[in-house]
């Protein structure tokens, strides 16, 4: 028999072990709108599967896709099944695919055809009467950018937004929203139009990998680390991540956006804000996003852009024993494109914490491999009582959080060498998700889905975090444009242009090499 647990907070004096449950989504279903690309095939489709496979939908959920292709809804679930048999998390079932495909449904159609919307509509109400849905829906809109004020809008027209008493209605818009801080000021004020602010989900999906949960656990459930969590021991911080791709197929969606909007506005400014942020009163959405404003309202950047900020553009080259085609000549890249797929950029956090500790953020495509961490890089020790010769080989401490794709975190320190001298050298202490704990962590995309249909929005950033994210990075994109000319080139496989280790030399420091 099944649990559901009641929302958090409601009930502080019930038995502790409650909170322990898995939480249940009531009675629901999902509307994917963009159901034929990518996304939705490598990860939504699979994450539904396997929420389901976890018992954390109920029986009577329903999926249903719309797009433009000419398919029945026996054509979709077919689609669905490949995608959940060849990307799924967990293992494949029988039964949990019969249920699963009891729910699917398809409405074709364009975003701009009211008739397809009234399609949808009405299968929405079929499916609560034959699923037991209850009228409860939300609408993800895996789409371009460009399309999210059309199928908003058309949403509103056909009374799908707009849910009957004792249910709800919500939408997940993905990134980018928004591509500077105007533009996204005229999609909120779309998107309020249609839905409750409470009901729109702006979708992070680094948000929801484990690694980025176990940072506040790192810091508020261990007294080890906060008393040195500050400007009295932290030298600088580097938050990095680095692909060992190119653009592939995304030219479309690429060339003009760029690594800085595409990677720092979103996933790299909110990891920042994990970081430094103060212990929130508790967990709950207000509180949480409450102190990650605050760390963004203090976020300041250096007078002098040009020297604290680089970007780049990958060129042809080696990687991983096959050679490689550079920016400009993949598929779709315009020879003239300017468009930089590195980026590194300082910030500065001005609080009493993080007074003087600057914050160093890059991301890039071709880059030496994949890699997703955050770096807390510690001061060297005031006054050491050895030879110079015995701490020659001796780094600053670093705690470095592994996002992706080893999951873990590691210390950094140092420790003698074992002989008759006496010489020092940089260990490492790991702790790894996959060696510590006997069950594989979810994909994000499962955490961020379940806490959509239960409406549960702290891993979701809020219109305000999303427009102070846009005043950090805008200065800089405009500082940018203001100078003109290409970024400057670098080698597939290396760690960027020559620009970025300059920008960190200047301050002295060096980039890590992960």
């Amino acid at each position: 028999m099944s649990v559901q647990r009641v929302a958090a907070g409601d009930n502080p004096l019930r038995d502790p072990r409650d909170r322990r449950l898995p939480r249940i989504a009531g009675p629901c279903g999902l509307v994917i709108f963009g159901v034929t690309g990518d996304l939705a095939r490598k990860k939504l489709l699979p994450a539904v599967y396997d929420l389901t496979n976890r018992g954390l939908l109920p029986p009577g959920f329903a999926l249903t896709g719309f797009a433009r292709r000419d398919w029945a809804s026996q054509d979709f679930a077919e689609i669905v099944h490949d995608a959940v048999k060849q990307h799924a998390r967990t293992p494949f079932r029988e039964d949990t695919w019969r249920q699963m495909a009891e729910g699917i449904r398809f409405v074709q159609g364009e975003f701009d055809d009211d008739a397809a919307f009234d399609r949808l509509s009405t299968t929405v109400r079929e499916l609560d009467a034959e699923r037991g849905t209850g009228g409860n829906h939300a609408f993800y809109l895996s789409v371009p950018p460009g399309a999210f004020p059309v199928v908003c809008r058309q949403l509103a027209r056909s009374g799908l937004s707009q849910p009957r008493q004792g249910s709800w209605r919500r939408v997940v818009i993905e990134k980018p929203f928004g591509h500077n801080l105007r533009s996204a000021q005229e999609l909120d004020e779309v998107v309020s139009e249609v839905f409750a602010p409470d009901d729109v989900f702006r979708i992070d999906h680094y948000l929801g990998k484990e690694t980025v949960q176990n940072l506040l656990v790192l810091r508020f459930a261990n007294q080890l680390f906060e008393p040195i969590w500050n400007a009295h021991y932290v030298d600088h911080v580097q938050i990095t991540m680095a692909e060992d791709i190119g653009i592939g197929g995304r030219a479309g969606y690429y060339d003009g956006i760029g690594a800085a909007r595409d990677v720092i506005q979103n996933h790299l400014i909110q990891l920042l804000a994990l970081t430094a942020m103060e212990e929130p009163v508790t967990f709950n959405p207000r509180d949480l996003r409450a102190e990650k404003i605050k760390v963004l309202s203090a976020v300041r950047l250096p007078r002098e852009l040009g020297k604290h900020t680089a970007r780049g553009q990958y060129a042809a080259g080696w990687q991983g024993g096959e050679k490689v085609v550079g920016y400009l000549e993949e598929k779709g890249i315009p020879a003239s494109s300017t468009t930089e797929t590195y980026a590194a950029v300082r910030v500065d956090v001005d609080t009493r914490r993080w007074a003087g500790v600057p914050f160093y953020l890059r991301t890039g495509k071709r880059l030496g491999h994949r890699v997703t961490e955050i770096a807390i890089v510690f001061k060297r020790a005031p006054h050491l009582p050895f030879e110079s010769t015995a701490t020659e080989e001796l780094g600053s401490n670093a705690l470095v959080i592994r996002v992706q794709p080893d999951e873990g975190v590691t210390l950094r320190f140092g420790a003698k060498v074992p002989g008759t001298q006496m010489e020092v050298r940089d260990v490492t202490m790991d702790f790894g998700y996959g060696h510590s704990f006997t069950e594989s962590s979810p994909e994000a995309y499962e955490r961020l889905i379940l806490d959509v249909l239960l409406g549960d929005p702290p891993l979701f950033p809020s219109r305000e975090e999303v427009e102070l994210s846009w005043r950090i990075l805008d200065p800089i994109e405009e500082y940018w444009e203001s100078k003109g000319g290409a970024p400057e080139p670098y080698g597939s496989g290396t760690w960027g242009p020559r620009s970025a280790a300059e920008m960190l030399a200047r301050d002295g420091r060096t980039w890590r090499v992960p």
